[in-house]
């Protein structure tokens, strides 16, 4: 079965940049949509970017749009997510996510999940 790995999570200042990866394993990950999604203690897990498999197309949630970027790099079967000007509200346990269809935004169309890298945010 197919794995993921996140990893790249800690501790940055308010404004500061945090780069995530997702490693796959067991099946490559260029054939699948691959998602990132966070949970804040208390909170429901929520959207926070996508890319489809040709890296052509990419979708962000509402709170992130313009400060995240999420890349893909197949030949390395490795996702990224690349975060800057990082808030407080961004406080989350991360995972990575990858999905056989094209629903990007939808939790339940993703198979396989990470086990979440933290990143918390101080002022």
């Amino acid at each position: 079965q197919m794995q993921l790995v996140e990893s790249g999570g800690g501790l940055v200042q308010d404004g500061g940049s945090l780069r995530l990866s997702c490693a796959a394993s067991g099946r490559t990950s260029r054939s699948y949509t691959m998602g990132w999604f966070r949970q804040a203690p208390g909170k429901e897990r929520e959207f926070v970017a996508a890319i489809v498999r040709s890296a052509s197309t990419t979708y962000y949630g509402d709170s992130v749009k313009g400060r995240f970027t999420i890349s893909r790099d197949n030949a390395k079967n490795t996702v990224y997510l690349q975060m800057n000007s990082l808030k407080f509200e961004d406080t989350a346990v991360y995972y990575c996510a990858a999905s056989p269809r094209y629903s990007p935004r939808v939790p339940t169309e993703y198979i396989t999940w990470g086990q979440g890298t933290q990143v918390t945010v101080s002022s």
